[in-house]
């Protein structure tokens, strides 16, 4: 594996440290802002439209799934760890798409059948799965425990919970049930749609990156703020599940 060439600490130079201070201010603004910026969280004027409207509206809610993708920094934090060390498209377009068919299932099925689960708990699990993938890629459980784990598993399992988690969103707002199977439908491939326009993006960031030299050298410092990243999350709705 890769993972040998980053455990360095003394590769971590001062753009790196530059660059785990710019995430931190940027999640601490993120949390100052309040719960309406975390995590699933839609914004008031598309609630507002969800709850007024009833009957099949395919392109409003395709256009709806996209949005919520390519601004789920949560989502986007998993797909970014996910892809860090895949070159291959053929690896990129595996991963993916298990984490396609673990959210899309999650979250049609939480929204059909009203599954009740705390919002809190799962966006918790979300940030957890985020923390797991930074270790994961910085190489800490071949560290610790001598083996690696089932990375597509994990993929899959955790592509669950992105999906429940959006499911938890959805359910606040009582869509109309006249036409909530296409409805669901089309904001499903909104979704798709939005991630494979993020992941474009992401490859074409990380393809560049690569091809300099300070990749290496601060690959394991960007991991960092990942994991980081991923427990402010889970403090944050920790604190939420407990004070609401």
């Amino acid at each position: 594996m890769m993972f040998n060439r980053l455990f360095g600490l003394e590769d971590r130079s001062q753009w790196g440290r530059s660059l785990l201070t710019f995430m931190a201010v940027v999640c601490l603004a993120l949390l100052a802002s309040g719960t309406s910026t975390l995590a699933h969280a839609v914004t008031e004027g598309d609630k507002g439209y969800i709850m007024e409207i009833s009957g099949m509206n395919l392109i409003p809610f395709m256009y709806l799934g996209a949005k919520h993708m390519v601004t789920g920094y949560d989502h986007l934090l998993f797909l970014f760890a996910v892809v860090f060390f895949l070159y291959r498209m053929k690896h990129v377009g595996i991963y993916v798409s298990l984490f396609a068919l673990g959210h899309s299932t999650t979250m049609l099925l939480g929204v059909y059948f009203n599954w009740n689960v705390s919002a809190f708990l799962i966006d918790a699990i979300i940030g957890l799965s985020v923390v797991y993938k930074a270790l994961d890629n910085m190489g800490a459980y071949q560290r610790w425990f001598g083996v690696q784990p089932n990375t597509k598993a994990a993929t899959l399992i955790f592509g669950f919970f992105h999906g429940l988690g959006l499911a938890t969103k959805l359910l606040d707002y009582d869509i109309a049930p006249d036409g909530l199977l296409p409805n669901l439908l089309a904001f499903n491939v909104g979704v798709e749609i939005g991630q494979l326009i993020a992941l474009g993006m992401i490859l074409i960031v990380m393809g560049y990156w690569r091809k300099t030299a300070s990749f290496w050298k601060h690959a394991y410092t960007a991991n960092v703020v990942i994991m980081w990243a991923g427990f402010m999350l889970i403090g944050y709705q920790l604190t939420g599940y407990f004070t609401a």
